[in-house]
């Protein structure tokens, strides 16, 4: 195996079995980084706590959530990937309490995120979620990550926790390494509404663990181009999310879907049909591999706490450099 080329560090909130947003926005990608760098994934359950729901859900959904991103290829075992729960992790706790003392309040308020977060829960306006930035430089600079793979969407948040490390080495000295953004290829996963992003609060998403006739259910319930309201009216593939999807899950047929659907020449109906066919068969090998793995449920707790203490090893040694630039007196 050749030198990798730096080190990836990423995390996701428990939100138990994931979905074709999940999957093609960051899952996929994950797998496919571990072939190149020194992979650091994270469950992490402590941003959960900015909402106060559904907490005791977390572990359960931990555990759904780990099942699925293992069985879709992110490999502790055969890749070396480290993979493990924040909160078990208590050094980034302390490293963003330090990072906290030298963020301005107004780094965190100006955030188009931070304003979102407002709006949508304006009786909830806690410490945390003005600090979530904060907590996720912690995140990444706790691991001296270089990369960090995000969405268009994430670019503020990566781009604060930049500011927030060029600041720290500003005052303390070259400690802390300023990573780099990966954006992701796929585009925001519409939800089958298609109108809003696909997320299982909204009930518009389908689960990449589904069953073939599950998947079938909730593709058939998808909407199309709002205009193709006949059969024999021509279609616009360019507005429709089935044509979406079908770039990713019938590469072979998309040219094809393309020009019968702008003809008429097929229905929605049966494009559909398609389309669910083709993302059962995507998943196959993934819910073969998922119910082997579920056999085992003390083996993937056995490989989260494993990786946690590798992951403190690093966590360590890096909060140990963090306190010697600042000038913190050491613990004997």
């Amino acid at each position: 195996m050749g030198a990798k080329k730096g080190r990836v560090v990423s995390g996701a909130r428990p939100t138990g079995r994931q979905h074709l947003g999940n999957y093609l926005g960051a899952i996929r990608n994950y797998v496919a980084l571990q072939e190149e760098y020194e992979c650091i994934y994270f469950v992490a359950d402590l941003h959960a706590l900015t909402t106060l729901k559904d907490t005791d859900k977390i572990r359960e959904w931990t555990y759904e959530m780990v099942l699925d991103w293992l069985a879709a290829g992110i490999d502790p075992e055969g890749k070396g990937t480290i993979l493990f729960i924040q909160s078990h992790t208590p050094q980034v706790s302390e490293l963003h309490t330090i990072l906290s003392m030298l963020t301005p309040l107004g780094w965190l308020t100006r955030l188009p995120t931070f304003k979102e977060k407002v709006r949508a829960q304006p009786d909830n306006v806690n410490y945390g979620l003005v600090g979530y930035p904060v907590l996720m430089t912690a995140d990444i600079v706790l691991y001296k990550a270089d990369t960090v793979p995000v969405g268009k969407d994430q670019a503020p948040h990566l781009e604060l926790a930049r500011e927030i490390v060029r600041r720290f080495n500003h005052h303390f000295g070259e400690v802390l390494v300023e990573p780099q953004a990966k954006y992701t290829e796929f585009p925001k996963i519409l939800g089958i509404d298609g109108q809003q992003k696909m997320s299982k609060s909204l009930n518009n998403h389908i689960e990449i663990a589904s069953e073939p006739e599950e998947i079938r259910q909730r593709v058939m319930r998808m909407v199309t181009d709002p205009q193709r309201t006949h059969r024999h009216i021509p279609g616009r593939p360019e507005v429709c999310n089935v044509f979406t999807l079908h770039g990713f899950f019938s590469p072979d047929h998309v040219a094809q879907i393309d020009q019968d659907c702008r003809t008429a020449k097929i229905g929605c109906v049966d494009c559909k049909r398609l389309l669910a066919q083709n993302i059962a068969d995507y998943f196959a090998p993934f819910r073969e591999r998922r119910a082997a793995l579920a056999t085992e449920p003390d083996r993937i707790w056995d490989i989260l706490a494993d990786g946690a203490r590798r992951a403190s090893a690093i966590a360590s040694q890096v909060l140990a450099e963090v306190k010697e630039a600042i000038g913190l007196p050491p613990v004997r």
